[in-house]
């Protein structure tokens, strides 16, 4: 880098620190706002994802108070459209220079929290992921602390449930970014560890994919099963379709996933087409649990005609974790005593029991083998088997 370049860095990091360390000292200033920066996809072909995030906060605050050691958390929404890091990085500029955020969370996509890691750590601000899957996330910025999930995390015990359950061969079909990359390196690893073959890949493109071609190319291997990651939204919808008219199904195909094909928000749009799906994930709106009821019943009535998925949890515990950390910090939102407050952190979610891996500042979960099925009428993602306490095998 040239002594320009380098002076430039210095003097971003240095307004950066000035204004986290004006907005975030004690003593009288703390009775000021608290502004929580939530960079998110609000427009473009993800926005369900970031619609889903900015209810599942807001949930939370309603129902447990937004101030806290005397402070008034604040959320600020900034669009980053998607998969778009420069704009990502720049409402993340502009969060903490201008609005003065104290934290920063969100993150739909993994390329917008890999361009923003560099200025968390810069600035020494918290960052909680609320979506974001690739597995070196956390790996990023030692002030990054996660409360979605990883890839790995739910492709291993789908692939351990394959191979259990006479699946012997399977063709793997991811998006091609990280995420995809993690699922389908994870799930080679533990079907093939287990007896099993994988007989092809394919890696589609992470926006407006056509998956015939790919699904007639799977269909003339003749695999067992497809194992599919698509990132949450439009393109399980577009592929369920496909794999029905393509009468993959009819051919013997089988069609696992993790269960971001299969979220709540768009089964209503996948139709029949999922029937039948098997998933893994760590969230299901039909999860049985009185914790989960009780989320359930208050997102219907906070956001009538909208059904909560896996994004909206994974915010309105990231609220829980900032919330929690604040009271134990006493309000100090500096990054190095929030990330102590938050590692080993333990509650129980709408999802289950879950705990901060104070190792990897990544979440501990339990992962569930689910079936698309007709409950009431209702297409849910309906649990039969739990592996307990999944931690990222990405990081083991």
């Amino acid at each position: 880098m040239t002594r320009q370049g380098d002076n430039v860095k210095h003097t971003i990091g240095k307004l950066l620190a000035a204004c986290v360390f004006a907005a975030g000292g004690l003593g009288a200033a703390q009775a000021q706002d608290l502004k929580v920066g939530m960079i998110l996809p609000l427009s473009g072909p993800f926005a369900s994802t970031g619609q889903q995030m900015v209810n599942g906060a807001k949930l939370y605050l309603k129902e447990h108070g937004d101030t806290v050691a005397g402070r008034r958390i604040v959320l600020i929404d900034k669009d980053d459209t998607g998969v778009s890091p420069s704009i990502s990085k720049r409402q993340a500029q502009t969060l903490l220079i201008q609005d003065k955020a104290e934290i920063l969370a969100g993150f739909g996509l993994t390329p917008g929290a890999f361009s923003v890691a560099p200025l968390a750590t810069e600035a020494k601000v918290p960052m909680v992921v609320m979506n974001a899957a690739t597995s070196s996330i956390t790996e990023k910025s030692p002030y990054i602390v996660r409360t979605s999930m990883t890839l790995p995390q739910v492709a291993a015990p789908m692939a351990s449930w394959a191979a259990a359950n006479g699946i012997r061969k399977v063709y793997v079909a991811v998006a091609d970014y990280g995420p995809g990359h993690d699922a389908a390196a994870q799930f080679k690893k533990t079907f093939t560890a287990a007896g099993g073959e994988v007989v092809g890949e394919v890696h589609t493109p992470l926006t407006s994919p056509d998956f015939a071609p790919f699904l007639q190319k799977i269909k003339d291997a003749r695999p067992d099963a497809i194992f599919l990651f698509v990132p949450n939204g439009e393109q399980g919808v577009a592929f369920a379709k496909s794999y029905k008219e393509r009468a993959l199904a009819d051919a013997g195909i089988r069609l696992l996933a993790t269960g971001d094909v299969v979220t709540e928000d768009v089964l209503a749009a996948m139709g029949d087409n999922a029937l039948g799906m098997i998933t893994s994930f760590h969230y299901s709106q039909a999860h049985d649990s009185p914790e989960n009821k009780a989320f359930v019943e208050a997102y219907a009535r906070a956001y009538p005609g909208t059904r909560p998925n896996m994004v909206a949890v994974a915010a309105y515990d990231g609220m829980r974790l900032i919330r929690e950390a604040l009271e134990k910090t006493q309000g100090d939102a500096g990054g190095d005593a929030f990330m102590a407050a938050v590692k080993g952190m333990k509650w129980t979610s709408p999802r289950g029991p879950v705990e901060i891996d104070p190792q990897t500042r990544d979440i501990v979960q339990n992962v569930y083998i689910r079936k698309v099925e007709k409950v009431d009428g209702v297409l849910q993602n309906v649990e039969f088997a739990t592996v307990e306490a999944v931690k990222d095998p990405g990081k083991m």
